[in-house]
């Protein structure tokens, strides 16, 4: 099927509906294709951002090791987002376009409100990269809390319909996993110093409920579209109730609880 007749929709729908994958752009539906390049960009441009918000921790790094540890995830989230960009390409996206359009390390205020399902600033970006970060600390915590999150998200789309980002994201996601794990040291030496433990139990307070929101809502209609079609399998609220017990387990160990 290459043509977008309504009966090819339909049979294509079917199909992905019975657990099919794609593997061209060219047998997707019109509704398939928007949704997808949605979840890519969403994705792209997070990594983007994190990467580009990331990148003046290097500088409060109190270590050679910490200072490499985060030149490393910002080098690889860029680097993660480019190769889900060459699939966007294979849409008609301008890849040459997509670095001007944006500066990606703008944020807005520590303290600002804003309805996390509405994008903000022109871009698809989580609701979570449109906050700043404000020390080594608070770059650590939100490293891993956010970490644990796109472990599971990765998770999910790793069984998505599209075969090709399926694979890319497979690809991704030990490094993703590695990036968590270079946080979850960090903080660990962060909560052995002076003072360490309490500033770190201010940042969870502050990111823990930015990084839920990033799930999206509950009894979600589009999750049930995409369900349809492929691209999810369970849902927001199942998503985030794993992501806080692996949240609440970390805490746990580290006596930030």
């Amino acid at each position: 099927m290459t043509n977008d007749s309504p009966a090819d929709v339909v049979s294509v729908e079917d199909y992905l509906a019975r657990g099919g994958k794609l593997s061209v752009p060219d047998n997707a539906s019109p509704r398939y294709r928007a949704e997808l390049l949605r979840l890519m960009s969403s994705f792209v441009d997070s990594e983007l951002a994190g990467s580009a918000g990331f990148a003046d921790s290097i500088n409060w790094a109190p270590g050679i090791q910490e200072r490499i540890a985060a030149s490393r995830i910002v080098l690889e989230k860029a680097d993660h987002a480019g190769r889900v960009l060459d699939l966007m390409g294979d849409f008609g996206t301008d890849k040459a376009r997509y670095n001007q359009v944006h500066h990606w390390s703008e944020r807005v205020a520590r303290n600002a409100k804003f309805d996390p399902q509405q994008r903000q600033g022109g871009d698809m970006r989580l609701s979570v990269f449109h906050y700043p970060l404000e020390d080594w600390t608070d770059a650590v915590v939100m490293n891993v809390l956010m970490g644990l999150a796109t472990g599971i998200q990765l998770k999910e789309l790793v069984q998505c319909s599209y075969a090709p980002l399926a694979d890319v994201l497979r690809q991704i996601a030990p490094r993703e996993q590695r990036h968590m794990e270079l946080g979850l040291e960090g903080l660990g030496h962060i909560v052995a110093t002076d003072g360490g433990r309490e500033r770190a139990r201010a940042c969870v307070a502050y990111w823990r409920p930015r990084v839920a929101e990033t799930f999206g809502a509950a009894k979600s209609e589009r999750f049930e579209r995409l369900q349809r079609m492929g691209l999810r399998h369970r849902a927001n609220e199942t998503l985030q109730a794993a992501w806080q017990t692996a949240v609440s387990g970390q805490l746990a160990r580290l006596a930030l609880a």
